[in-house]
This record gives structure tokens, C-alpha cells and sequence, in this order.
């Protein structure tokens, strides 16, 4: 199962193309810094949704790892403001390392291991919560789709 879940974390977030035929690397990679940060109307930006997964990713390896759960969802869409390229470039870098150690973590665990509960019983098991990861980032891989569509139709940001 653990294997089975660090795939499907691997296509969602860096090499697959089966489910929504790209992943988040994919529309990131090559989106600027401009497209990352053009609100349209009352949606997120693409660079917010970024930072979203990736606060998660990094508070689930957080615990993963031996930590404590430290995340809070009334935090999880505060992201520093990107000033240029650059700071939108480390934060697509950091994205990317935090999918990276997530699917490792997925992979180490033994099969017993996705049975226990996460941080605490209320959250349910560490399979159940990876799932709900799988599922979080194919919701938001959706709008930055979306997103980057409407920008490069409608908006012609180039």
C-alpha cells in the first residue's frame, strides 16, 4: 500500500499524467511569476495555491518525521508576499523538495505503520490522512489548471 501511495503522490505532484493527464510540477515548472501572481477576480493565485500544498506537505512531514502537528487550516493561505521571479522561483523549489521528502516519508513507512492514527485519533489513520493528501492536491491541481487557462486566454500574460 505504501508504495501504492507514495505513486499516486508522484503523480499528482511531479511526473504523472494518468489522472488529469499533467501534475502540479508540470504547471508550475514553466508558469511565471507574473502568471503566478495574476488575481483574477476573487480567485486564488496560482503562486497562493503553491504555498497551500505546500504548508500542508510541510506541516504532514513535519509529523511524519517524528514532530508535532503545527499546522492550522486558518493559516494555511498565509503566504509572505512575492515580490519578483525570484521569490517565485524558491517558492516552486520548495515545493518541490517538500513533494519530494513527502513521497520518501509515504515510502518508508511499513504496512502496520499506515494503520496507526496521525498525530491524533481524532485525524484518523496515516493511510487515511496521505489519501486526503492525494485528493487535496488533485482539487487544487484543478484550479491552477483552470487558472493558468483563463490567464493565457483571456489575459494574454506572456
Amino acid at each position: 500500500m505504501r508504495i501504492y501511495l507514495a505513486n499516486r503522490l508522484r503523480e499528482v505532484l511531479l511526473n504523472g499524467t494518468f489522472i488529469a493527464n499533467t501534475n502540479f510540477k508540470a504547471q508550475i515548472e514553466h508558469t511565471t511569476f507574473e502568471e503566478a501572481t495574476h488575481q483574477i477576480a476573487n480567485l486564488n493565485t496560482i503562486a497562493l495555491l503553491t504555498f497551500h500544498i505546500n504548508y500542508y506537505l510541510q506541516g504532514v512531514n513535519d509529523v511524519f518525521e517524528g514532530g508535532d502537528l503545527i499546522i492550522k487550516d486558518k493559516f494555511s493561505f498565509d503566504m509572505p508576499s512575492l515580490q519578483n521571479e525570484n521569490d517565485w522561483t524558491q517558492l516552486k523549489q520548495i515545493f518541490l523538495n517538500q513533494a519530494e521528502r513527502f513521497i520518501q516519508n509515504v515510502e518508508q513507512f511499513n504496512e502496520d505503520e499506515l494503520n496507526q492514527p496521525f498525530a491524533n485519533e481524532k485525524y484518523g489513520s496515516l493511510q487515511r490522512n496521505i489519501d486526503a493528501m492525494i485528493e487535496h492536491c488533485y482539487y487544487h491541481l484543478g484550479q491552477v489548471v483552470l487558472i493558468r487557462k483563463l490567464i493565457k486566454d483571456n489575459y494574454k500574460i506572456q
